[in-house]
């Protein structure tokens, strides 16, 4: 805890004392937002603070603009590494996300990963899968609300990694991808697929289909099937009746016919499409 609040406080000291005697209530709930961020196993890039600098001609008002923080991932400096960072959509406070860095194509955001040996149940109810949960560092669920008002910014692609059962990285491209507001059920919407895994979450079987569904959890049914597929297979998501996809589960991961509930791990990230 110590370390992690030097690191915030070094650069941040001039800025809190010179920037806010006239906002002292702004100052202090930015302050403990930044505290409780880098709270044990809460730790977040410098750089990403570097982004927020205060200008000669910043007033006390305008030094608290969300365009201090990255809207995403690939509004982090392109040499940053992979790891934990603030960003702020718009409209949105700030909030902790996984940027995926590495290789050429960099700049993701990271909204799910889990494992077949996860210690999650991912059992949640509506409002957990609502604000999100987990350990960014291990599996975890960014958080529907959080996805949504993420993608609602600018036109997005996602992409979906899937080890198999031997352990074969495989990749679904969507190039769109958005979730509708929870008056809508966060309703998935995904455009055209590429990749080496095949197309599971656009199935021809009204039965098996993804794209288009609302978002289904043991306590909220917003499925097709007579019963409640989340309360019967485990793990929220956006089920018809029910499934040919199932990534939010503990032990039987499945990706269509590539691994039938024996994908080893998997991973969904997000970022803005190259046309927009």
């Amino acid at each position: 805890m110590l370390t992690s609040v030097l690191l915030l406080w070094e650069g941040w000291s001039h800025f809190f004392f010179s920037s806010c005697p006239s906002l002292p209530a702004q100052c202090l709930l930015l302050l403990a937002s930044l505290l409780i961020l880098a709270a044990p196993g809460h730790s977040v890039h410098t750089q990403t603070l570097n982004t927020f600098k205060k200008s000669p001609s910043n007033t006390s008002s305008s030094v608290l603009k969300r365009t201090s923080w990255p809207r995403d991932c690939s509004e982090v400096p392109v040499d940053s590494p992979s790891g934990i960072y603030i960003i702020q959509p718009m409209g949105l406070h700030p909030i902790r996300v996984y940027c995926e860095m590495g290789g050429a194509d960099r700049g993701w955001t990271v909204i799910q990963r889990n494992r077949q040996d996860t210690d999650i149940t991912w059992a949640e109810s509506w409002s957990t899968y609502k604000h999100g949960f987990g350990n960014m560092h291990t599996e975890f669920w960014l958080g529907n609300e959080y996805i949504h008002q993420i993608t609602r910014q600018k036109i997005y692609q996602v992409r979906f990694v899937i080890w198999d059962a031997a352990n074969n990285m495989k990749f679904a491209d969507y190039n769109l991808f958005s979730l509708d507001d929870e008056s809508q059920g966060y309703r998935l919407r995904l455009g055209a697929h590429s990749g080496t895994a095949e197309d599971a979450m656009d199935s021809d079987n009204p039965r098996k289909v993804h794209n288009n569904m609302k978002f289904s959890t043991k306590d909220r049914d917003q499925d097709t099937y007579r019963g409640n597929c989340a309360s019967r297979y485990g793990g929220g998501w956006w089920y018809s009746a029910c499934y040919s996809v199932q990534l939010n589960v503990k032990g039987r991961l499945a990706w269509g016919r590539l691994c039938r509930g024996n994908c080893r791990a998997s991973a969904i990230l997000i970022k803005p499409t190259a046309y927009h």
